[in-house]
């Protein structure tokens, strides 16, 4: 698959992402590429965003790839559950926060703070960085485990946002069109 086959949400986490942010970047330089809007980014509600997803999923008209940041990895975690097999294509999931670090976010939702461990209904590739202030390696290995994600490790990256130097992020860009490139099924419900 290309980008152009494709309907990709962008899944921003705490905060909302910034326009500086790789995802704000990607979303105005990849055409198929839309944002998943929260009413607020400051307080994550398990229920309220994973829904929100769901919808987004669903008014989809071509193959959909969710592309996570931070708390929008579990944000998609939480909407997986509700996500039937066929409904996504994949998911590129970048710098998973940790439940100590939910739990530190002041606005976070109880519902949101624990980690849906089950495996995710498509393919997913996580991302992580050595250096990642909010999450270590270990959890987001474990995390990729329980939900059955191809696990890359970034190296020195921080949390791979715009206070880390990623602002571009021309090396993630480049593993995206990759992981595109290794989904080849189209989801049952579009092709029919």
């Amino acid at each position: 698959m290309k980008s152009s086959d494709v309907d990709i949400l962008i899944i921003p986490g705490w905060s909302g992402s910034g326009p500086d942010h790789w995802q704000s970047r990607w979303e105005s330089r990849l055409h198929t590429a839309r944002r998943v809007v929260q009413d607020d980014w400051y307080k994550p509600s398990r229920h309220v965003w994973a829904e929100r997803i769901v919808q987004a999923v669903r008014n989809a008209t071509r193959p959909v790839v969710l592309v996570a940041h931070s708390a929008g990895v579990s944000a998609v975690a939480h909407a997986a559950e509700h996500l039937h097999p066929g409904e996504v294509a994949g998911a590129f999931l970048v710098a998973p926060a940790s439940e100590k670090a939910k739990r530190a976010i002041p606005g976070m939702g109880q519902d949101f703070i624990e980690h849906r461990r089950e495996k995710l209904p498509f393919p997913s590739v996580l991302i992580s960085s050595a250096t990642d202030p909010y999450c270590t390696q270990d959890e987001a290995r474990e995390l990729a485990k329980a939900w059955g994600s191809e696990f890359v490790d970034a190296g020195d990256s921080g949390h791979l946002n715009t206070e880390s130097g990623h602002g571009p992020w021309p090396d993630g860009l480049l593993r995206f069109a990759g992981f595109l490139k290794s989904l080849s099924a189209v989801p049952q419900r579009l092709s029919q």
